[in-house]
């Protein structure tokens, strides 16, 4: 049988009811994930599969196929804050963190909130050359919420090997659509109810084997122990050996979920969704431009244009879902949407 088109993937899949360009806040759910939400509530309902660790197991091995690393260096959670948390307090008094200016509080508040952490904020393009002998961690996230700017990865990771500092990159806004290798960093976080179409309440901790040594596993429960139904009473005897030490208790009904949406960005293919989500984003470009508008520049599916955030109204009112972030009108592109959206967009924004 002759695979689908994404075209055919995405109307047998989904249904937006509105011109839906703000991914960034919130990607769209999947029909089989819908199902599968439904069919565990349902389960729970009536008493069966209450403690269904399956799809925890089949999701956690999935984006660790997406972002290329073994299922192994993965843990699993309900929130970004709540992974940089747990990092935040492994570092000693006194280490200095390097985060770029503005990026998503989620990424930089579990840091300051310590006070006793020297916290130092850059310009994004000063990232990498802001590094030095005194910086323990660089903290930023891999494509920026407020404006889709893209960070320079390759060099921040260079730069910090050769100071001795520790990496972590927020892949929330990459992560579905960008190729993203989270073997490369330290640690990575992402939440996964955007580009990744799951559930909210599902996220993802990487740690490579060297980093894991420094983690505490300050809220590691029953679950987190090696042999699961023999760490229910009393302190843990074991605790995993793999990175599932640092899971927390997952959320069963969300993770059902988030199951059959990595699956099915899985089966289309995470450059398929790239080349995609990109053209739609180029052609959104142009027309802006075409319009005497200046969206920040950089090759990312989320677009933001200063001087337009007072058109969202309008766009509301043309059932157009965008948002305003940093003082500015910003659309995002993924693989439900078309170019009858970005041109319909491009319309009202003509008057």
């Amino acid at each position: 049988m002759k695979p689908l088109t994404l075209t055919e993937v995405v109307a047998a899949e989904f249904a937006p009811e509105t011109t839906y360009l703000n991914t960034s806040s919130c990607g769209l759910s999947p029909r089989r994930t819908v199902a599968a939400v439904k069919a565990a509530a349902e389960q729970n309902a009536t008493g069966r599969d209450t403690f269904d660790f399956g799809p925890v197991a089949a999701a956690r091995a999935s984006f660790a196929r997406i972002v290329g690393v073994p299922e192994e260096r993965v843990a699993v959670g309900t929130a970004v804050s709540v992974h940089v948390g747990l990092i935040a307090a492994s570092l000693p008094a006194g280490a200095e963190v390097l985060c770029p200016e503005g990026d998503f509080s989620s990424v930089i508040n579990p840091f300051a909130v310590r006070g006793d952490l020297k916290m130092r904020y850059v310009p994004l393009e000063e990232l990498a050359e802001s590094v030095r002998p005194e910086t323990s961690l660089v903290a930023c996230s891999a494509v920026q919420s407020a404006d889709g700017r893209t960070a320079d990865l390759p060099a921040v990771r260079a730069a910090a090997a050769a100071h001795g500092a520790r990496t972590l990159v927020d892949a929330t806004q990459a992560a579905g659509w960008f190729p993203f290798d989270a073997g490369l960093f330290d640690y990575t976080v992402t939440g996964s109810y955007k580009y990744l179409l799951a559930p909210r309440g599902t996220s993802f901790l990487t740690v490579t084997e060297e980093a894991q040594e420094s983690l505490t596993p300050i809220h590691a429960g029953w679950l987190a122990g090696e042999d699961v139904w023999g760490s229910t009473y009393g302190p843990v005897g074991q605790l995993a050996r793999s990175a599932r030490r640092f899971d927390e208790p997952p959320p069963f009904v969300a993770y059902a979920g988030a199951e059959h949406s990595l699956a099915l960005l899985e089966e289309i293919g995470i450059e398929n969704v790239r080349e995609h989500d990109l053209a739609l984003a180029a052609r959104y470009r142009e027309g802006l431009v075409s319009l005497g508008h200046t969206p920040i520049p950089g090759d990312s599916v989320v677009v933001s244009v200063p001087g337009l955030a007072h058109r969202v109204d309008a766009l509301a009112a043309a059932d157009i879902a965008v948002s305003v972030r940093a003082g500015n009108l910003r659309a995002s592109f993924h693989l439900y949407n078309t170019i009858a959206d970005v041109d319909r967009t491009l319309d009202v924004l003509a008057g």
